[in-house]
């Protein structure tokens, strides 16, 4: 009997060092994944609110809030739901990262090892 292979689907950054050690610990949990370089497969508002419900999370709440951009141009500002899903399509670099998702749930995996609540290791 074969046992079938768990699907993830990793948002991933390639220059981020913690992307790539969730990345490297899905490879050798030889489990299926697909990579989804979030910087040049940019997800829609759409796609955003779907991920949002799988993290249970507000977009506020996936905000990167180090990035110079942030600091610059949104810090110490509210906006709402909706303008922040348009902020966060229009400007990606700001989407926290890694984001790993399988069927129904998504996990922020910072650190690495929240991976472990996805795949089971």
């Amino acid at each position: 009997m074969r046992v079938k292979k768990t699907m993830l689907n990793i948002y991933h950054y390639p220059r981020c060092k913690i992307s790539r050690q969730v990345l490297e610990k899905i490879y050798k949990a030889d489990t299926n994944v697909e990579v989804i370089e979030y910087l040049k497969n940019i997800p829609t508002v759409k796609e955003l609110k779907v991920l949002l419900a799988k993290l249970n999370f507000k977009p506020l709440q996936i905000v990167r809030k180090g990035e110079t951009l942030f600091k610059q141009k949104f810090k110490d500002k509210n906006f709402s739901d909706e303008e922040w899903l348009q902020i966060l399509h229009e400007n990606p670099i700001l989407i926290e990262r890694p984001i790993v998702v399988r069927n129904n749930k998504a996990i922020v995996c910072r650190p690495p090892d929240r991976l472990n609540e996805l795949i089971g290791v």
